[in-house]
């Protein structure tokens, strides 16, 4: 699945270009509602368009997950027009917190491109960690 992988590479570059090119002009990114991503840049947990998709990637993101970006990727499942990535995200926030959580991506493609994106992810465990409320050594 080297659409998937060219994806993850070009959203981790945060160039507008590279991300562009992977995703469908009416694409759309489906995350949980009231994830702390979301919450904590006020920002909509369901992305319409290949435009608001690159934006939250290439500007939003970055203002929040600031260095040490790491995806560590524990499963890649695909049957050609769908494909399943189970992956760990981990970096420094903006609030010096350190971030880890664990995700689940459903990608729906057509045409080459991805054309949508269900986002699963603990939402609690993000909440605490974007928000500075950690407990027993989670931050």
């Amino acid at each position: 699945m080297d659409i998937i992988q060219n994806a993850f590479q070009a959203l981790a570059s945060s160039d507008p270009d590279r991300i562009a090119a992977v995703f469908a002009e009416d694409a759309e990114w489906l995350s949980p509602p009231e994830n702390a991503v979301a919450v904590a840049l006020k920002t909509t947990h369901h992305m319409v368009g290949r435009a608001a998709i690159v934006r939250f990637f290439a500007v939003d993101f970055p203002g929040l997950f600031t260095r040490d970006v790491a995806v560590e990727f524990r499963g890649l499942h695909g049957d050609g027009e769908r494909a399943t990535v189970e992956a760990t995200l981990a970096a420094t926030l903006a609030n010096g917190n350190h971030y880890r959580n664990d995700y689940c991506f459903v990608f729906e493609l057509r045409g080459g491109l991805i054309h949508r994106v269900r986002e699963y992810v603990d939402t609690a465990r993000g909440h605490r960690q974007v928000f500075g409320l950690g407990y027993g050594g989670e931050r």
